[in-house]
């Protein structure tokens, strides 16, 4: 087994060492997510963890890690006689995320159940990590069913695994950590709300802090075993401290001021449900007994608030994670502080009181134990999006120069459901129909690699004709591997919907450009909904530029529909074949997932000789590869040319309004699109 990177070896992340240290001190805060950018040692804290976690007393030989003082009576291993214990370490279970159902909540052997009623069972990851830690990276590209298993085992601190009436039930409660780049995508509301925490990271902006960072990694590169031995006396100290945290966490006390400030502060940010009030108590709480306290102040409270509210008070997908630390002081100020709040006991001198400016993510009381606290300066740099290509000049009669600032969107709206005809066989999500291995069952067909959804009656349909010949005496089915029949079931998949929008002098009137890029807006959280990859070309003055590749992050789209300018002349034609670049490379690079163009424009079209004919022509090139496509006609006032209509007749799509995009458009409840090419 190789040597991990010592946990107190790591660099700065203060908010980060924090989370982790406290749902050691106290399992029940319930986790952590951890939000940045690639390259910040986020992982690298979490697989550090288990080493300083206290070791786990389990019954010898039970699979599933029964505590020998109160064995599960319901443990498939069981029942537990009376022995005694041994000890083990914490384990960290890694679930990858292109895991199987079955790798995670385990498998039953099906033939030996139906022909011998044996449940035989194979455990899963979650019965591995069952009072340990269970570490998803990059948990926001779970897939849709592997996330429904977790929200459950979290919710009843159990896994059933079930198969046709033979189920099997096992406790499962750990401690969940997830590592996440929010740039390939946010996580979804009902897993996001299971973790107890959140922390930011980002890269130190500090010279001698990333020195010392890609110092203290050569050295470990270099001897891994010697660089943990010259921290072994820190990481022993550290493991000290979470030890006799644990043992004062029950002593600590919270009173009637303190929750007072908890439910105050919860109700001021309209966080949902009572899960955040909780996790706040218990995290307040954790850090009151690392400090060595014994009663929570109002330092304490303010610390939980930073940590366990950010992810809970997003209204939308496009809210920013964060709190506005001015209004939590003036929360907590309103409220009361306890009696006891001044916080001049604790062992940290740079406790969680001070505001640094450090992003809204956290700033913390960092965990320093080998006397380093060097917080990295939170630069802006990069922040702001890069200024648009500079136009052509503008079409006669325009000022040169034309370009608008960018305007604010509309308020989204709930759309109508766009869809791809036929039936795919993409990623699971919510939009088209799919062949998946969730929904409802459509057939029956040979199992191809290990059976995971069994098909019962086609499976004894097949085994019933060699009953004799096998040689069947007794009331039990006699089953053969060949019987055995795979169900077939009919879900729904997610696409890539690919956004072409008109951001030329012809869309510019800013009422105009306000209501197109609320439609657009609308349309990305709907594909943030369906779990769909989302892209966006837009075209202006002589060319068409990718203001964003495809992508799992809707937010990243819908930051860049806020700052597109507008102005200049309208190449339409430019826009669509951009559009087939970016598609064909995409089919490439994604085979399976179906694409869903969606055009907005008002169909003019000007720049070079024939640009209609042009964009028809392109059009048509979509076409013919059966790319399935919808144009949003952005046309207003008395007179309209139709030509948005005639664009979606080129691609063999459908127009619609902006008006017939609402949900409750009396226009229709669905708009389904037609496929490309086959009216042709």
């Amino acid at each position: 087994m190789s040597t991990p990177y010592p946990f107190t070896a790591i660099v700065g992340q203060d908010d980060l060492r924090l989370g982790l240290l406290l749902n050691a001190v106290s399992p029940a805060v319930g986790g952590v997510l951890v939000r940045g950018e690639k390259g910040t040692a986020k992982s690298t804290a979490v697989r550090a963890l288990a080493a300083l976690m206290p070791e786990v007393p389990v019954v010898p030989g039970c699979r599933f890690s029964c505590d020998p003082a109160s064995p599960d009576p319901a443990c498939p291993d069981g029942p537990h006689a009376e022995a005694a214990g041994v000890s083990r370490p914490a384990r960290t279970v890694e679930l990858p995320v292109g895991a199987s159902e079955d790798r995670l909540v385990g498998a039953l052997d099906i033939e030996r159940a139906l022909s011998e009623g044996v449940k035989a069972f194979e455990p899963g990851l979650l019965a591995d990590a069952h009072r340990g830690i269970l570490y998803v990276d990059e948990v926001n590209l779970l897939h849709d069913h592997l996330v429904d298993l977790l929200l459950d085992a979290a919710a009843m601190g159990a896994s059933y695994v079930e198969r046709e009436g033979v189920s099997v039930r096992h406790a499962a409660r750990f401690l969940l950590v997830g590592t996440m780049n929010p740039e390939e995508g946010e996580l979804r509301p009902q897993l996001l709300d299971r973790f107890g925490l959140t922390v930011e990271v980002s890269a130190s902006r500090d010279t001698d802090e990333r020195v010392e960072v890609v110092r203290r990694r050569l050295a470990y590169d270099d001897d891994p075993e010697g660089f943990a031995a010259r921290w072994a006396e820190e990481e022993g100290a550290l493991r000290e401290r979470i030890a006799a945290a644990r043992v004062l966490l029950p002593r600590v006390v919270l009173s009637d001021g303190v929750l007072r400030q908890i439910a105050a502060t919860c109700a001021a940010f309209e966080v949902d449900g009572m899960r955040a009030d909780i996790v706040m108590a218990r995290t307040a709480t954790a850090l009151a007994a690392w400090a060595g306290r014994e009663e929570v102040t109002a330092d304490d409270v303010r610390q939980a608030a930073l940590l366990a509210l950010p992810h809970r008070r997003r209204r939308n997908p496009f809210d920013a994670p964060g709190l506005d630390e001015d209004k939590l002081d003036q929360t907590l100020d309103e409220a009361g502080p306890p009696e006891n709040s001044d916080g001049d006991d604790q062992p940290d001198p740079d406790g969680g009181g001070d505001d640094d400016g450090g992003g809204g993510g956290g700033g913390g009381v960092p965990p320093q134990v080998d006397g380093e606290d060097r917080t990295p300066p939170q630069g802006s740099e990069g922040d702001s999006p890069s200024p648009a290509p500079e136009g052509a000049p503008d079409a006669p009669g325009r000022p040169a120069g034309g370009e608008q600032q960018p305007v604010a969107s509309a308020e989204p709206f709930r759309t109508k459901m766009l869809s791809v005809p036929g039936l795919g066989e993409g990623a699971a999500g919510r939009r088209s129909r799919a062949r998946t291995e969730h929904g409802r069952t459509t057939g029956a067909r040979r199992p191809q690699g290990a059976l995971t959804k069994l098909h019962l009656a086609a499976t004894v349909q097949a085994a019933a004709p060699h009953q004799r010949a096998r040689g069947r005496a007794g009331r039990g089915l006699v089953v053969r591997r060949d019987d055995l029949r795979q169900a077939t079931r009919e879900g729904r998949e997610g696409n890539l919907v690919l956004f072409v929008v008109d951001a030329s002098g012809s869309m510019a009137a800013r009422q105009r450009m306000s209501a197109v890029k609320g439609a657009v807006l609308s349309l990305l959280l709907d594909a943030y909904q369906r779990r769909d990859k989302v892209g966006l070309v837009t075209f202006r003055g002589k060319e068409a530029d990718v203001a964003l590749p495809p992508t799992s992050s809707v937010d990243a789209a819908a930051a860049r529909l806020e700052s597109l300018p507008t102005g200049g002349r309208t190449p339409l034609a430019a826009g669509l074949l951009k559009a087939h670049d970016v598609l064909r490379v995409e089919r490439l690079r994604d085979p399976s997932r179906r694409p869903l163009l969606v055009v907005v424009t008002d169909g003019r079209a000007t720049g070079g000789p024939e640009p209609v004919a042009l964009a028809g022509r392109a059009g048509r090139l979509h076409r013919s590869e059966g790319t399935a496509s919808v144009v949003v006609d952005c046309e207003s006032g008395y007179v309209r040319l139709g030509l948005a209509g005639e664009l979606a007749r080129e691609l063999g799509g459908t127009a619609v309004t902006l008006d017939e995009l609402r949900a409750d458009s009396i226009a229709g409840l669905v708009k389904d699109v037609t496929a490309a090419g086959r009216a042709a």
